[in-house]
């Protein structure tokens, strides 16, 4: 128990100082800036076509839900 009202009391202390840290500086808390949404590129792979693993792996997910929905089917009926 001892150890656990230590670990506690460290991390508000840290937590404490990095408050009154930022108090401080005055600054803002501020949000995103957006991510990579704000310079215009809709995801991480900005390349006009999917390359041959992603599409190797579309393939097997789609694959995998057909199955599953036969599976399923089969399964009610």
């Amino acid at each position: 128990m001892n150890t656990f009202l230590i670990t506690f009391g460290v991390f508000l202390a840290v937590i404490g100082a990095m408050a009154i840290g930022y108090i401080v500086q005055r600054k803002v808390v501020k949000g995103s800036c957006g991510g990579l949404g704000a310079v215009g590129i809709d995801k991480v792979c900005n390349c006009p076509e999917p390359c041959d693993a992603r599409k190797k792996r579309e393939a097997k997910e789609a694959v995998r839900a057909e199955k599953l929905a036969a599976w399923e089917k089969d399964r009610i009926a």
